[in-house]
């Protein structure tokens, strides 16, 4: 048996030599005098060895314990020499796979894999990573993340109340964790599943606030004195005219209007519905037609001005304030909307209920009024929602719309709310523009 002095007064014999302690641990001492730790071993038959570390760094106790180690491994059935290798190979892998760094890679698959206008989405995730995540995960590799540290982070967010963003960051959580486990080595445990088991429930849905037809003329009042920046007063007045969503308007660009024939066509990629129609009626986006809404005078002479004022590096229609090359912010709407003093009363996608609440109280044909919203009905027959339906009707109807949004703003809400039964008929085309009219805005 090797004993500490044994093993420090062993010298150089200008060969190599060894000396043996017991249980296959020896120390070997080189032609130079150099002396490493061994574990002899039998793997399958065949003899095999490992280096322990050094002497003096790694002491005689410390190589024994080793040994120890290699041979419960060996009574496993693991070789010790592929254990070690694995070890070591996850000690790189950590290195290479922080949090961080496996969020930065999961964050550059998602900005491929985005639709074209919920890029925005992308900058929530990094300011909610950033203040909720980051400060507490950012030394951590992938693997030592555990669900009690990610329970943790979300407890936090639901602290303050952030209930929402706290149901967001499950989701998004589980989406990273998603992607590690097929593309990180040796990911072998999911963290993030489950989360919203013991999630504090969210409030009962508010349903986006709209006005009644007789609260439009103070409304369409304020909006003419509104003293923003014209485009977003424009922006507002051209939701009231269409009843397209705010995401739809954000993204229009001049390819979408024909204004020889008075519509605005829609990409299908711009629509809420391409998820519903894909996934409910596993349809195909190439089966499904563009959103077509058809554009009163009024309409036209808002999107003419806005084409006359278009730059050339410009993309949308309604350009961001900042930079040309941006859209307008998804909340540049709300924000105006708030300021003309509507907080609460009134939002950019209220606009869409304000106008399908009008439209059906003043006696359209419902199939009508969902075709201009591009509503699908899940419980119709056809196998594809024609968004290119009932387009002459709903041309008159958005004619007559727009004509009693002048007389609200004039104040005559008796004449402009008057039922259809009463109400005169109006063209069914849109009257054409001479460069004599001025702009009703």
């Amino acid at each position: 048996m090797l004993t500490d002095m044994m093993a420090r007064q062993a010298k150089a014999t200008g060969k190599p030599y060894t000396i043996a302690d017991f249980n296959g641990l020896s120390l070997f001492v080189s032609a130079n005098g150099a002396k490493l730790w061994h574990f002899r071993y039998t793997w399958v038959g065949q003899r095999a060895r490992i280096s322990l570390g050094s002497y003096p760094e790694l002491s005689l106790r410390e190589a024994r314990d080793l040994r120890d180690e290699a041979r419960a491994l060996l009574a496993k059935g693991i070789n010790p020499r592929i254990d070690r290798k694995q070890k070591r190979q996850a000690i790189k892998l950590a290195g290479d796979n922080t949090f961080i760094a496996v969020y930065e890679k999961w964050l550059e698959h998602r900005q491929l894999t985005l639709e074209e206008g919920r890029q925005s989405s992308l900058d929530q995730i990094r300011r909610a990573f950033k203040n909720d995540v980051f400060p507490h995960l950012k030394r951590s590799t992938i693997y030592e993340v555990t669900r009690p540290l990610l329970l943790e982070v979300i407890a936090r967010i639901e602290k303050r109340g952030s209930l929402s963003v706290a149901e967001k960051m499950r989701t998004w959580l589980k989406q990273l964790f998603d992607y590690a486990m097929v593309v990180i080595p040796s990911m072998e445990t999911h963290p993030a599943t489950d989360l919203h088991v013991v999630a504090i429930p969210l409030p009962p849905v508010e349903h986006n606030p709209f006005l009644r037809m007789a609260e439009l003329p103070l409304f369409l009042q304020g909006l003419r004195k509104y003293r923003g920046m014209l485009k977003t007063q424009l922006a507002i007045r051209l939701l009231l005219l269409t009843g397209v969503r705010t995401g739809e308007l954000r993204l229009a660009t001049p390819d979408q209007f024909d204004l020889d024939r008075g519509l605005w066509i829609i990409p299908v990629l711009s629509l809420k519905q391409r998820k519903m129609l894909t996934r409910k009626k596993r349809k195909r986006v190439t089966d499904i037609p563009p959103y077509i809404v058809p554009l009163s005078v009024q309409a036209m002479e808002i999107v003419r001005h806005m084409l006359d004022d278009f730059k050339p590096a410009q993309k949308y229609l309604f350009s961001g304030v900042k930079r040309v090359t941006d859209r307008m912010s998804e909340n540049t709407v709300n924000f105006a909307i708030k300021g003309l003093g509507y907080d609460g009363r009134l939002t950019g996608h209220g606009i869409r209920a304000t106008l399908s609440t009008a439209l059906n109280e003043l006696g359209y044909p419902k199939v009508w009024v969902d075709s201009q919203l591009s509503h699908a009905d899940p419980n119709r027959i056809s196998a594809t929602y024609n968004h290119a339906e009932y387009v002459e009707q709903r041309r008159v109807m958005m004619q007559d719309w727009a004509d009693r949004l002048d007389l609200f703003e004039q104040g005559q809400v008796q004449v402009a709310s008057m039922h259809l039964t009463i109400h005169r008929k109006r063209p069914p085309h849109p009257r054409p523009l001479t460069l004599a009219q001025p702009l009703a805005f």
